[in-house]
């Protein structure tokens, strides 16, 4: 991401409340987001950058905040609809502003409403793929951050890790295919939410550095399949003098696929 100029927000959340215009693939990708609330780092990036887009795939993305996420996957795969799903309406009001920035109006339809009770123009089974950055801190076992955005992306509400996968199951097709990205402290939780309704589980670490252990992981699973799971060489986020290995360059400033 880079960026960083400020600018005006008007939706709402706050009376003059500034806002930061971001960038992210190399600058494909416009973002205003609020100064003082929650900022999209490189997940969202690494989550569309793992989502499989063929020629008129219908995809979901589930909590989408501001779009980041949604619009690079936009800005990827010219072939693709996204329907960008967001809770709260002050936040979904930067993900509209942002679909218009980045003139991607007709391919991402940002839709606000609750995964618990879903807006009826989510038909159950319509989606090829749904992709999802869920909240990565248990409720009971976290203290939330000030501000209700940032608390809203970092520690689970209503719904839980489990309302997440069962939501996703009950959108995808037949094979459809669920993306997500996670602690890696999560995922014996993981694997156990989706047992009976997803198969051909691949998981893909995200290593900080060569010889750390990975804090956050990708994970891709297939609706109603029974192939093995199987754990994938990741990417290594970031060299010894702390810059992004060309690898990771690849994928977050020129919009490389990453294959799981």
């Amino acid at each position: 991401m880079s960026g960083g100029q400020a600018v005006q927000s008007d939706f709402g959340a706050e009376p003059a409340a500034m806002a930061v215009e971001d960038t992210l693939l190399g600058g494909r990708v416009r973002l205003v987001q609020p100064a003082d609330g929650y900022r999209a780092a490189i997940d969202p990036v690494l989550l569309a950058a793992a989502t499989r887009g063929e020629y008129g795939a219908r995809v979901l993305d589930v909590g989408t905040g501001t779009g980041a996420a949604a619009l690079c996957l936009a800005a990827r795969e010219p072939g693709v609809r996204v329907v960008a799903l967001e809770k709260h309406r002050e936040i979904g009001a930067y993900a509209s502003h942002n679909v218009e920035l980045n003139g991607l109006q007709g391919r991402v339809l940002p839709v606000i409403g609750d995964l618990l009770r879903p807006p009826p123009m989510l038909a159950p089974g319509s989606f090829d793929r749904v992709m999802m950055n869920p909240p990565y801190l248990k409720a009971e076992a976290a203290t939330a951050p000030p501000g209700a955005w940032k608390a809203a992306a970092n520690v689970e509400g209503e719904a839980r890790l489990a309302d997440w996968i069962g939501f996703a199951a009950a959108m995808l097709k037949t094979r459809g295919i669920l993306t997500l990205v996670h602690r890696a402290d999560r995922i014996d939780e993981i694997l156990a939410l989706l047992h009976g309704r997803f198969g051909g589980v691949t998981l893909f670490p995200l290593w900080p550095k060569a010889g750390e252990a990975a804090r956050r992981v990708l994970l891709s699973a297939h609706r109603n399949a029974k192939g093995p799971a199987r754990l994938a060489a990741g990417l290594t986020l970031h060299g010894p003098d702390g810059r992004y290995t060309p690898e990771a360059e690849a994928v977050l400033r020129d919009g490389a696929p990453l294959v799981l």
